[in-house]
């Protein structure tokens, strides 16, 4: 029954359609604004022209989706009389769908598989969602127009609410209080236009989203059941061909070994020979050099010795070197180390210094205090005793 929903459109159309005309006075005959009447009439026009063409996207949609499930029942009859796969069937069956679309990426999959075919059977095999999808459904409804129906319908709505603000804004005229009472009626007839076209545009947004919906999930079902059914019953199994392939990885592989084997035994050989032709050439090699040349490895081989001697004294030295200089480090280190205690001995030793003379310095300005207290009070004594 979702297949058939979009046929609310129509229903819905003309009970907006009239209660659009009733409202503009059309039934009682007392048009009360000719330009109301004819924006409404011409957007609920353009409306109607979208929904038809929406509804013929709509009808091929469906009987593709009822090809589908025709098909579908097929297949299950004929399993049902011949048990076992049926792809010997329908290899080379014409108008498996009775519909164009569908028989089209058929045929073009049944010539790919054709070309698969050899005497002992399918070589290869490919899947029919390759050809027959879900993109193949948006194709057939139209999903690129559709999808962008409701879109429209949003925005015929509120194109129609500028256009009634303008119309009742552009007739509003006058300063004062008195000229504008007589413009509210053109105003309201243009906010009349305004929300009657926004209210049945956004409706019909809402009423077509929802049945397009509901229609593409209905075919989408549709189309995965007939996979299910055609993956079940018809699809060639890739299994028909292990027991072949399997005999042929089988006689790769022996040949293979054959081959390493026979390489192997080669190698050996060779290698044998190879071996005794060069301990001969060494051999001759050597007696010629020992010949020609004694004299001079006994001195090469001095002058060796004494280099070698000379390399251990020189690493000898070289550690010795290596000790004296980590040693000179370790000396450094303790000599900056009595030289840090020294500075701290030296700090404290300053912040002493700087408190006994602060504490002289009290102990001075002390006395001198006491001092002047007794002069004075000696100054007391001898200014009564003259007296």
């Amino acid at each position: 029954m979702k297949n058939k929903m979009f046929l609310l459109l129509f229903p819905l159309y003309m009970v907006v359609l009239g209660f659009i005309l009733y409202i503009n006075g059309v039934f009682t005959g007392n048009v009360t604004s000719l330009s109301n009447l004819l924006i409404n009439v011409g957007f609920l026009i353009v409306i109607g022209i979208l929904f038809i063409i929406s509804a013929i996207c709509f009808v091929r949609l469906n009987l593709c989706s009822e090809a589908l499930l025709t098909a579908a029942d097929q297949v299950w009859e004929e399993h049902k009389k011949q048990d076992g796969n049926l792809w010997e069937i329908y290899w080379n069956k014409k108008d498996v769908f009775h519909n164009e679309a569908l028989d089209d990426a058929f045929f073009r999959y049944q010539k790919r598989m054709a070309g698969y075919r050899t005497k002992k059977g399918l070589s290869n095999t490919c899947d029919l969602e390759e050809y027959i999808n879900e993109d193949l459904l948006d194709r057939v409804a139209a999903t690129h127009y559709n999808s962008a129906v409701s879109g429209t319908l949003t925005g015929l709505g509120i194109l129609g609410t500028f256009l009634g603000l303008s119309m009742g804004l552009g007739s509003f005229q006058g300063n004062d209080i008195y000229t504008i009472s007589d413009n509210v009626g053109p105003l309201l007839e243009g906010m009349k236009v305004a929300f009657h076209t926004s209210v049945y545009g956004i409706f019909f947004s809402l009423v077509f989203n929802f049945i397009y919906r509901s229609i593409m999930a209905d075919a989408y079902e549709k189309l995965a059941e007939f996979m299910a059914v055609y993956k079940e019953y018809v699809a060639p199994s890739p299994m028909e061909n292990a027991d072949e392939n399997s005999r042929a990885m089988l006689i790769y592989q022996a040949n293979m070994a054959n081959s390493m084997k026979a390489i192997q035994d080669l190698l050996k050989g060779g290698a044998a020979e190879q071996t005794k032709g060069v301990e001969r050439i060494v051999n001759q090699f050597v007696s010629q050099m020992e010949q020609t040349m004694g004299a001079d490895f006994e001195k090469l081989g001095r002058v060796l010795n004494y280099t070698c001697k000379t390399q251990e004294q020189s690493a000898r030295n070289y550690q010795s070197m290596e000790s004296a200089a980590r040693q000179l480090q370790e000396a450094n280190q303790n000599l900056l180390k009595n030289m840090e205690q020294f500075l701290d001995r030296q700090m404290e030793l300053a912040k002493k210094l700087e408190e006994q003379e602060k504490m002289l310095e009290a102990t001075s300005d002390f006395l001198n205090e006491e001092v002047s207290n007794q002069l004075y009070t000696f100054n007391q004594m001898r200014e009564a005793y003259e007296k």
